[in-house]
């Protein structure tokens, strides 16, 4: 039996484990990727873990988040990330050097590699034939110094494409109609391989914008082939030998498989608040907006803005409408400017902001309140765009460009004029200034980490209790996001090296009392919070579970888990429990006792583990999915005690 091009790269990097679907396995890592909001914690945790140098083919630290320099926290903290790239052998990209998928597309990727990184959308390389997969930042500190990155097998769902794209209908629209079929769970626990005639008209950054918002869909990550496509791409980029051709065997067979028509697509849209809420743009055609957005690494393309500056050239966008343009490279912006795209979006009343993030993880850019924002942006979960009651639509740059001219949402094939055919540049203007490499050893051994004043240790964290007994605090729904648990945005992020300040801001989007609850605990063994499906979807940054568990979080009880956030919460002590019986979830109120006994037991016997409702008289039934690894882990109080263990142990 032949092998797809998923299983292909995962076993030529299998370190232990079997291929088996849903059986943990160790992967090597060949390349990393961090960036500001989670890196560093990432090089505090290599400080912590007495790394010296990385043991990666290629390690990259990027700054795109914390780019708004309204204090001295995020200029001091790039400082700080510089000093440690220099120290542990990291490439350095500073910030306005763009956003972290694109660049390392563009500089790094290679076909046939696996990347890991502690953004969740680093599966957008998977565009490059990579398996790349988003963790928590201590996985990717691991993987830094050179252990096997530990996973579930995934199972691989094949998506056959056919057909081509119509007038109007790009890549965006590809994703989310998988989105629309599938919601934001429909991915979980697989990885995403696309195949088929309708790959030849996909660019390698058309297939970026459908592999980066995989992770909307909860997959592991997205594969696609390494064609005839990546070899020009990568001969644009003047790394024409870092190509491999890799696809899948012809008898290679798919876990599931479906088809999508490419011809049969149209304009979609995702209305507020989930990636998953999409409909055809016709069904909300008409809605008036404040703001149309057009960048973020899930449409990162020259293509997603020339054709959105063709669209626009010559005309005005509405009055009272914002039109924002977030350049995703600083190659990918001296290429729209040297060909006039800049000098049209400006014109017609665009507003340019620096390469990066941006608005997407709300930096700036934030829409008022009340009032409809679209976005080519990968995610539109409450609050995430600055504003706590916004209201923002994902869509695709034609759809965007459209209906900033019109100032209401607009299907593009209504537009009175021919669809813009445009293409990447044969010969980008390449652009090394804001990348460095890793410095020699010699000369890393000799450089201090320059750390400011907001940039504080990472606390020790007790193993954990056979016994516990701690009161429920929260009892949330379903679909809770890690935005939820705690917010990004110019207000929070910067204390994201400060762990005592940035746990101040967690859980407030849904629950503002939670911090100070958690300071007037009777309980000294801590609290527990009860949720519903998909429990930490989206983002990969690691604060959403070592926030909660510094004020004193010790058990998530819910009906299932997002894949990293699950991850998360074992990697810092945290025991992650799933309902057997999903009538417990509906009987546990807010302040109901949860006592669990005999852990370690429990945890190392099976997967089940008994747990009472004090006062309630209340049998539950929990239980885990943990590996033994895992449950080591878990029973030391988290990865950097289990890794210091095993230290002492071979002392």
């Amino acid at each position: 039996m032949g092998l797809n091009v998923t299983q292909k790269i995962i076993k030529d990097h299998l370190v232990t484990g079997e291929m088996n679907p849903g059986e943990e396995i160790g992967l090597k890592i060949d390349q990393t990727l961090t960036q500001d909001a989670t890196g560093t914690m990432v090089m505090l945790e290599l400080e912590a873990m007495g790394v010296e140098r990385a043991q990666t083919e290629a390690s990259a630290q990027y700054v795109d988040h914390n780019m708004i320099q309204a204090d001295s926290r995020n200029p001091d903290d790039h400082l700080f990330l510089e000093s440690a790239a220099k120290k542990f052998g990291l490439h350095f990209s500073a910030a306005g050097n763009g956003v972290s998928h694109p660049v390392h597309m563009q500089r790094l990727a290679k076909p046939g590699q696996t990347l890991l990184g502690s953004d969740s959308h680093t599966c957008a390389n998977g565009c490059m034939g990579m398996l790349a997969m988003g963790a928590g930042g201590i996985d990717v500190a691991q993987a830094i110094a050179g252990e096997p990155f530990n996973v579930k097998m995934p199972k691989v769902w094949g998506i056959y494409l056919t057909g081509n794209l119509p007038d109007w209908v790009s890549a965006k629209d590809v994703i989310l109609e998988l989105l629309r079929r599938h919601d934001v769970k429909g991915g979980v626990g697989t990885v995403m391989e696309y195949y088929g005639p309708g790959l030849e008209n996909l660019s390698a950054m058309d297939r970026h914008v459908i592999a980066n918002m995989g992770a909307e869909l909860g997959a592991t990550g997205t594969v696609f082939p390494s064609d005839e496509e990546i070899k020009r791409f990568l001969k644009s980029q003047k790394r024409e030998e870092d190509w491999i051709e890799l696809k899948a065997d012809e008898d290679a067979v798919y876990d599931f498989e479906e088809t999508v028509n490419l011809s049969e697509l149209e304009p979609l849209i995702a209305k507020p608040s989930s990636p998953g809420n999409v409909v055809p743009v016709t069904e909300v055609e008409g809605e008036e907006i404040y703001q149309s957005y057009i960048g973020s690494s899930a449409n990162p393309g020259y293509r997603d803005f020339a054709v959105a500056a063709e669209i626009v050239k010559g005309k005005a966008i509405a009055a009272g409408t914002s039109f924002d343009i977030n350049p995703t490279s600083r190659q990918m912006l001296a290429d729209l400017v040297a060909d006039g795209h800049v000098a049209s979006l400006l014109a017609a009343g665009g507003r340019l902001h620096q390469a990066g993030c941006n608005g997407c993880i709300g930096m700036g850019q934030a829409p008022a309140t009340g009032r409809n924002s679209l976005r080519t942006t990968p995610r539109n979960f409450p609050g995430r765009s600055g504003t706590k009651e916004d209201s923002v639509f994902l869509c695709s740059p034609e759809t965007a460009a459209a209906s900033a001219l019109t100032g209401k949402i607009t299907d593009p094939r209504t537009l009175e004029m021919p669809y813009p055919k445009v293409k990447d540049p044969d010969e980008p203007k390449l652009d090394f200034k804001l990348l460095t490499d890793p410095l020699p050893l010699e000369e890393a051994k000799k450089i201090e980490l320059q750390r400011g004043p907001n940039i504080a240790a990472i606390p020790e964290m007790e193993k954990l209790p056979d016994e516990l007994k701690v009161p429920v605090i929260l009892k949330l729904g379903d679909n809770v996001s890690t935005d939820d648990i705690l917010a990004g945005g110019s207000r929070v992020l910067p204390f994201r090296s400060n762990l005592p300040e940035i746990s101040k801001f967690s859980f407030e989007m849904l629950d503002e009392t939670y911090y100070d609850r958690t300071k007037e605990m009777e309980y000294e063994q801590g609290h527990a919070i009860i949720g519903g499906v998909n429990y930490g979807q989206g983002s990969s940054r690691e604060h959403a579970a070592l926030a909660p568990r510094f004020l004193g979080l010790r058990i998530v009880i819910v009906k299932d888990f997002a894949r990293i956030h699950w991850q998360n919460l074992v990697n810092f002590g945290v025991l992650p429990l799933t309902f057997k019986n999903e009538a417990d979830y509906d009987d546990l109120q807010l302040g109901d006792v949860i006592e669990v006994t005999d852990i370690r037991n429990s945890l190392e016997k099976g997967n089940d583990i008994p747990a009472y409702i004090a006062k309630k008289d209340k049998k539950m039934e929990l239980e885990h999915a943990l590996s033994k690894r895992q449950v080591e882990v878990l029973v030391e109080g988290g990865l950097i005690n289990w890794i210091k263990e095993g230290k002492k142990k071979l002392q």
